[in-house]
């Protein structure tokens, strides 16, 4: 250190100097006490400054700390002394019954205490004529004047906690052998030491004076600013990060897309978790036998009971469509519609119901809605897959809907969430004619990220919807790995704190 070093020391690292120049090394809490220091946070502050600053050293090392299980063996007898007390008042040589009855002992009590008695050399035990004889030695006379080491231990331990340095090995381990006597606790202890460049500052001198961090009126009014040290600003000093609060990245992308969507004039749609099959799958003309209805795929819940369904003029119109097609063209799927299937209630496995419901009550155009809700399946738990999930969901009703102006809305949507770029490709859904599948371009790769099309008629009828219906459901989790690099979903749940810590507060 420079010989300057003194002039940038703080008030407070000046103190700790100063103190270990009295004491020598000494713990924390001896130079606190030493030093008078108001709270142990400034010594340990102004320390580790110093041991930046090669002044001390700072040495831990992992101490015991034994005290009292209970309170109460401050000042209650051991069940030895009980039993040497009794011992002493039958005098000559009682039974091992007279002596049990004497010490008002319980069974347990009685054979720890005859153990330690025996252990410690204060009686003997012997069997004269086929009987047991209990017979008290000299120790044990001895013992009945003052209190034994261990006991003596346990007063002092009553009163505050000792480090292990300070107890006697031997009475230590004799008390550690028994139940419920005394606890130990171990804690770091930390020691303070002048290094040799931390000498030759003191010897040097260091001067104490009042710090302040500013100037304020009084000290210039007053002229006491000539008394008092001014605290240099080092800028090159180290200072520890501040992370501000702020909500989970996903949290942020979901208000992210919400946003996009009502600047494009949309609608927010919502709904319940719990729904009756009906408005999950029948009304969306997936029949009743299909493999995503089987409890492989769906949560159904159980002790729900049968859901209520709308009307029965809609419930009679679906079924229709499911058995003969109804008045759409269709044919239908050519079974017998069960009612008692619809009424199921189960966890959404997306989140078209809210479309198909919000149609139904507003059947005319123009409409323009969204979702961004979570939905649940029976996927098993993988990088890219979990049983819960993020849909975001949308529909466009208008005279003129087109599938131009499907890509052309899904496109846009992708390009403000920052995608190098997005295609179509030809899919199959139960509910839509034409379906797609948009691929987004991420990083160089192209990500199949969910599913679109138009509502078949056999969708759109019943609910008394007579011109074309735009829809789409795109998963949320993987369009955030993309644009966050994350290789596995289950990282977006974890919530580690460095992650979270570093994520901007806009993503």
């Amino acid at each position: 250190m420079s010989q300057g070093a003194a002039v940038s020391l703080s008030y407070l690292e000046k103190r700790v100097l100063l103190t270990l120049g009295e004491t020598g090394k000494a713990t924390p809490e001896d130079v606190q006490k030493a030093g008078k220091f108001r709270e142990l946070v400034e010594v340990m502050n102004a320390a580790s400054w110093l041991q930046a600053k090669g002044l001390v050293s700072v040495k831990e090392r992992m101490v015991r700390y034994y005290g009292l299980a209970r309170k109460q063996w401050a000042t209650k007898n051991l069940p030895e002394r009980v039993l040497l007390k009794a011992l002493n008042k039958l005098r000559g040589s009682p039974s091992l019954d007279e002596l049990r009855s004497k010490s008002g002992l319980d069974e347990k009590d009685f054979t720890i205490a005859l153990g330690w008695a025996r252990k410690k050399g204060w009686l003997s035990i012997d069997k004269v004529a086929g009987e047991t004889k209990v017979t008290l030695a000299d120790k044990g006379r001895l013992a009945l004047t003052g209190k034994e080491a261990d006991e003596a231990l346990l007063q002092d331990l009553g009163k505050s906690e000792l480090p292990e340095e300070a107890i006697d090995p031997q009475v230590l381990r004799m008390l550690k052998g028994r139940q419920e006597i005394i606890r130990e606790r171990e804690a770091v202890r930390r020691e303070i030491s002048l290094t040799a460049e931390g000498e030759a500052i003191l010897r040097k001198g260091v001067e104490l004076k009042e710090e302040v961090a500013q100037l304020t009126p009084n000290l210039l009014s007053t002229g006491k600013w000539r008394k008092v040290e001014i605290r240099p600003y080092d800028v090159t000093a180290f200072a520890p990060s501040v992370y501000p609060g702020k909500h989970h990245p996903l949290a942020r992308y979901i208000d992210r897309v919400r946003q996009i969507f009502l600047r494009m004039g949309f609608t927010e749609m919502t709904g319940d978790f719990v729904q009756p099959s009906f408005w999950v799958y029948d009304a969306l003309f997936q029949p009743q036998d299909h493999p995503a209805r089987d409890m492989l795929d769906t949560f159904y819940l159980e002790g729900a009971g049968r859901m209520k369904l709308p009307d029965d003029s809609l419930v009679a119109r679906i079924a229709e469509v499911h058995q003969s097609g109804g008045d759409t063209g269709s044919t239908g799927w050519g079974y017998s519609w069960q009612r008692n299937e619809a009424e199921r209630a189960v966890l959404r496995s997306h989140t078209t119901p809210l479309s198909v419901q919000y149609l139904y009550a507003h059947p005319n155009p123009p409409v323009k809605a969204f979702s961004v809700g979570r939905s649940f399946r029976r996927d098993a738990l993988d990088a890219t897959h979990l049983p819960e999930f993020y849909q975001v969901e949308g529909i466009i009703m208008e005279e003129a809907a087109s599938l131009g102006m499907l890509i052309g809305t899904i496109k846009e949507f992708y390009r403000q969430m920052g995608a190098e770029g997005v295609r179509v490709r030809p899919g199959y859904f139960p509910y839509t004619e034409p379906s797609l599948e948009p691929e987004v371009l991420f990083g160089g790769e192209w990500m199949e990220l969910g599913g679109a099309g138009i509502f078949r008629p056999e969708v759109t009828a019943p609910l008394g919807v007579k011109h074309p219906v735009l829809a789409w459901g795109l998963g949320l989790e993987r369009l955030v790995m993309a644009l966050e690099g994350i290789k596995d979903i289950r990282e977006l749940y974890l919530s580690d704190i460095d992650w979270l810590r570093r994520h901007p507060l806009r993503p």
